[in-house]
């Protein structure tokens, strides 16, 4: 009976079930096929193509099989590229320090705070645009949802009175805030300035009268009657209001007074006076001169004023002011007298009035 071919080649490298082998395995296999492929397949031969035996009748023992060609080695698959290491730098060593001394440690001072706006999403708002930054807001809401300004600034106030602009009425105050205790007070002030004014008026008008005869001009004013109690024959009291210096009232001696009548109401800012005979030094020590007068200024409503004069023994004009209003007589009273003897007679020059122009 004839034997089955045997083929050397190996038969477990393709096998399905062993699809667990590597890639080195396969290439191992692929090789070794490629060698079989190359080398002639050894085959048995039947028995009647076998030499002829020298035993007859008896069958002839199987050849040995022709041993398999040894399995080729092999290939080492090729090795992946080997790159270089990177190099690493070495970061170079800092210089030595030198010897840091002691140093005062400075105040210390916050950071100052960083304003940032609001993030605001971004949102479909139909409403008051903001009138800073623009940005509508809801219905119902006062202030922007993003810079939180007034969405509606109140309107400018309308301006007030100009009895409001004066103290402390130009203050504006809120109800019950002590509104009715500032109205007490203030007409408290103004009652007591009502009591000083009235207590003080006199003399605040005084002193308005006073500033206005020294900064205003003056002007004479001429007595319409003239009448002296006494006087020496041949020197009349109206030589003293003729204008001329060389001509005197003469008096007996102290005591006697000459008056002098106004035609109208007047303020009587100034008076003047020219004592003894002449303005002239010789001729003024020729008689008796007045040293003192005691002077009466009837006004218009009755009342009199009273004043002492004071004059000095020399030669030439001496001013009194009186500052008196609505006068409408002047009484002049000689006092105290000096160089009055048994053959002299008081005398005075001239007496003139002046009022505000």
């Amino acid at each position: 009976m004839p034997a089955a071919p045997v083929t050397d080649g190996p038969t477990g490298d393709n096998d399905p079930a062993e699809g667990g082998s590597s890639d080195r395995e396969i290439g191992a296999g692929g090789a070794e096929r490629g060698a079989d492929e190359q080398s002639p397949t050894t085959s048995r031969t039947p028995d009647s193509a076998a030499a002829p035996s020298g035993t007859p009748g008896i069958p002839d023992t199987a050849t040995a099989p022709t041993p398999a060609p040894a399995p080729p080695v092999p290939t080492a698959a090729p090795a992946p590229p080997v790159h270089p290491a990177a190099s690493v730098s070495t970061p170079p060593s800092p210089p030595p320090s030198e010897d840091v001394g002691p140093v005062q440690p400075a105040k210390p001072v916050a950071p100052r705070p960083v304003v940032r706006a609001a993030a605001v999403p971004e949102e479909e708002v139909s409403g008051v645009p903001c009138p800073v930054c623009g940005t509508p807001n809801p219905p119902g809401r006062r202030f922007c949802r993003r810079c939180a300004s007034l969405l509606t600034p109140a309107a400018d106030r309308a301006p007030l009175p100009w009895w409001r602009t004066i103290w402390p009425l130009r203050r504006r105050v809120r109800a019950g805030s002590g509104r009715w205790i500032r109205v007490l007070v203030t007409l408290a002030v103004i009652l007591a300035l009502c009591v000083g004014g009235f207590f003080l008026l006199p003399a605040g008008r005084a002193l308005f009268e006073d500033t206005r005869d020294k900064l205003g001009g003056v002007k004479a004013v001429t007595p319409v009657a003239v009448h002296a109690s006494a006087e020496v024959p041949g020197h009349p009291a109206k030589n003293t209001t003729d204008g001329l210096n060389n001509r005197y009232w003469g008096a007996p001696g102290a005591g006697a007074s000459i008056t002098y009548t106004f035609g109208k109401p007047f303020r009587m800012v100034d008076l003047i006076v020219t004592n003894g005979a002449s303005m002239e030094p010789e001729e003024y020590d020729r008689e008796a001169r007045a040293l003192r007068m005691d002077m009466e200024v009837t006004s218009a409503d009755g009342s009199v004023h009273r004043k002492e004069i004071d004059l000095g023994d020399k030669a030439g004009t001496q001013t009194v002011t009186t500052g008196i209003d609505d006068v409408v007589k002047v009484r002049l009273v000689l006092g105290s007298v000096t160089g009055l003897t048994a053959r002299r007679h008081v005398a005075v020059a001239e007496v003139e009035f002046f009022q505000r122009s």
